[in-house]
């Protein structure tokens, strides 16, 4: 009878030790995962604690590890793209010689900057004016001592400018007689003249253009007076006296009577 072998016993040294290693290697393993999972576990509970701060609760670890990784994706790629786009300066703008000549910016002078000094104006002076104006009336046209007082007497003292009543000509200067000593006559151009007696001095010659308003001589009392005064008259043609008040007032000028 064949005697059996020995059947080896699945428990041989070689094979118990190779169990012990694997069994001890596991359980390290199991360790070093057990302990990285709550190193992370704390980690990420911490700054949930941290950030939330109120009775909500706190995100799941897997999910903030989640979120965290996505945005740490989302920012590297930002930077890769940024990195690689170049970056080209802005040209400062510049301003074309057309749109500077278009509205050009005007410069104020001392002279612009003062204003301009009002023009003094002078009143204009009307076609006829009074002969001698505030004199007071002595005589007006009329009837006077069994004669016609054929003018106006207007009196101030002596030496009153005497003014031509309108623009004119003069056609005499000197002592016209009749008892009207020193006198001018001015033609009008219009058929009426006139007459300026009982001057004192004549300032004005035969021919001379004058001016309403201009001084053609100064009052006096020569010839038939008896003070000085002007004997002012209007001829409707030579010698031919009118009344002066009316003539006057339908020109603007009132003279008293």
């Amino acid at each position: 009878m064949q005697e059996d072998s020995p059947v080896q016993n699945e428990n041989t040294p070689d094979t118990t030790t190779r169990i012990e290693q694997l069994q001890r290697a596991g359980r390290r393993n199991r360790l070093i995962v057990l302990a990285a999972a709550a190193l992370v576990a704390l980690g990420i509970g911490g700054v949930a604690v941290a950030t939330t701060g109120n009775n909500h609760p706190a995100p799941t670890a897997v999910s903030l590890d989640a979120q965290s990784r996505v945005e740490a994706a989302s920012r590297a790629d930002r930077s890769a793209r940024e990195s690689s786009t170049p970056v080209t300066p802005s040209a400062s703008p510049t301003t074309s010689p057309s749109a500077a000549s278009a509205s050009p910016t005007p410069t104020k002078t001392a002279a612009a900057k003062a204003k301009p000094k009002p023009k003094k104006t002078t009143k204009p002076t009307p076609a006829w004016v009074d002969p001698m104006p505030g004199a007071s009336v002595t005589s007006c046209y009329g009837q006077r001592w069994g004669a016609l007082h054929a003018g106006i007497d207007l009196a101030l003292p002596s030496g009153t400018p005497i003014r031509a009543a309108a623009a004119g000509t003069v056609t005499q200067a000197g002592d016209a007689s009749d008892g009207y000593g020193n006198s001018v006559f001015i033609d009008h151009g219009n058929g009426y003249l006139t007459h300026y007696a009982h001057q004192s001095r004549i300032a004005v010659t035969v021919g001379q253009k004058v001016k309403a308003g201009q001084v053609i001589g100064y009052e006096g009392a020569t010839g038939d007076a008896t003070g000085p005064h002007l004997h002012f008259e209007v001829h409707q043609g030579m010698w031919n006296q009118i009344d002066p008040a009316p003539f006057m007032r339908s020109h603007g000028v009132d003279l008293g009577c």
